[in-house]
């Protein structure tokens, strides 16, 4: 080994040894900012780590109350660990299990649920059950079907008519809107 090469050893060396005095004072100058970004990353990653484990667990019991109604629709330790644990498929099975029975108090009582497409779908439910149309968006051409339907049992056929002018032709309605004016040409 040559003088020359001892000293390239010795400068890299000095190189690294510096660059540990630098980390060594900056971790002293932030010290406590790293521990508290590191302790905050824990706590961050812990907690997201236990929710979703919470959150994995309740729809576990969630299943499993579902599936113990599904062969028992009386079990009420089942149906109370549907509404704990999944609060949005206990009012499905509600407004399946109301829609089975019409029972319209039930439906009604569903039309106040925080799910928009289930209380359009209760409030609609209800309407026909009471034979007394509501607007709905989802069942905009069967709300207007009916009400042609209830006005041509009136004898009103231009308001039919009117109700079953604004269904779409591309509606799967279509067909039978057409018999339907078919037939209010004919009784008028």
């Amino acid at each position: 080994m040559n003088i020359a090469d001892v000293k390239k050893k010795l400068s890299s060396d000095e190189k690294v040894l510096e660059s540990v005095f630098k980390i060594e004072e900056l971790y002293k100058k932030h010290k406590f900012k790293m521990w508290a970004i590191a302790v905050a990353l824990v706590v961050y990653f812990g907690g997201r780590t236990i929710q979703e484990n919470i959150h994995e667990g309740k729809m576990i019991e969630a299943n499993t109350a579902f599936m113990s109604l599904q062969k028992n629709a009386d079990d009420s330790k089942a149906l109370a660990s549907l509404k704990e644990n999944n609060l949005a498929l206990f009012e499905l099975y509600s407004y399946s299990k109301a829609i089975k029975s019409k029972d319209k108090e039930a439906l009604q009582a569903l039309s106040s649920s925080k799910n928009a497409v289930l209380v359009d779908m209760s409030r609609y439910s209800v309407s026909v059950l009471d034979k007394k149309p509501v607007d709905s968006v989802l069942y905009n051409e069967l709300v207007l079907f009916q009400e042609a339907y209830l006005a041509i049992s009136k004898g009103e056929s231009k308001k039919a008519k009117a109700k079953l002018s604004l269904i779409d032709e591309r509606s799967p309605l279509a067909t039978i809107t057409g018999f339907l004016k078919h037939s209010t040409i004919k009784a008028h």
